[in-house]
């Protein structure tokens, strides 16, 4: 994504598509068993840290060759990673990582409310959708910052963005970039996307129309998604944005040009 004169119709698309790919990320991680075993240290041979952090940093080693983290938007969950192959490109650093965070929240609450008690040995293949997955939501998350610019630069807000980030008032930043008919749109929304992508079609169904024809199966709840957005990733983001905000007045800031 280029992030030269961003505007926020970018930003609502880029939102929009990155719920698509964490809707069918979430579907496609789901069939596989927990699999607790790749997120605890220690459990096999020569990796002393967990299998999922193994799998991550090998995988994060070759992207970082690609200079991905250069990018705004694009944190990696592990360290000492090698520097870019690439040329630099220039970007505002805006030091803000909350990996950390969302690795413990999709171990110890979104893998076990999207997957099935046990083992099934497909520890590459889990992690492998683990991985695709934890980026995305990372992803999502820190482009927070950039829906906090545009926050910023609302003419109707930015005096009182000013004074609140002036008294360091957290709360009060928190509940002016708030919106909750914004937010129930938005779990809507994903309840009716996750109702189409999560159908199991019969192709032996031929009345599909409505008329008759037997409902398809579902691979995964609707309201989970909406309720994995509600409960972490809205909250998690909105940290993002209090968090940038607080930094924005400072002397050595350098915002995105939205």
């Amino acid at each position: 994504m280029n992030y030269e004169g961003i505007s926020l119709s970018k930003i609502r698309s880029e939102l929009v598509r990155l719920e698509d790919t964490i809707i069918f990320g979430i579907i496609e991680r789901s069939q596989f068993a927990l699999n607790s075993t790749v997120y605890k240290p220690n459990q096999f041979k020569e990796i002393k840290c967990s299998f999922l952090e193994y799998f991550l940093h090998n995988m994060e080693c070759v992207h970082a060759k690609v200079r991905r983290y250069t990018s705004p938007d694009e944190y990696p969950f592990t360290k000492d990673l090698p520097e870019p192959v690439l040329p630099p490109l220039d970007y505002p650093k805006i030091l803000l990582n909350i990996n950390p965070e969302i690795m413990q929240v999709y171990i110890n609450n979104i893998v076990p409310a999207i997957t099935k008690e046990g083992d099934d040995l497909n520890y590459g293949s889990s992690c492998t959708k683990d991985v695709e997955l934890l980026q995305t939501i990372s992803r999502r998350i820190h482009f927070g910052k950039f829906v906090a610019e545009a926050k910023f630069n609302d003419p109707k807000l930015h005096d009182k963005y000013v004074e609140l980030i002036k008294n360091k008032d957290e709360d009060g930043i928190m509940e002016l970039l708030t919106n909750k008919q914004v937010e129930l749109k938005l779990l809507r929304r994903l309840k009716k996307k996750a109702l189409i992508y999560g159908q199991e079609i019969d192709d032996q169904d031929e009345d599909m129309d409505g008329d008759g024809g037997s409902m398809p199966g579902m691979r995964l709840n609707p309201s989970l998604i909406a309720d994995i957005y509600e409960k972490f990733i809205i909250p998690l983001t909105k940290k993002v944005e209090v968090e940038y905000l607080l930094q924005r007045l400072d002397s050595n800031f350098n915002s995105y040009n939205l």
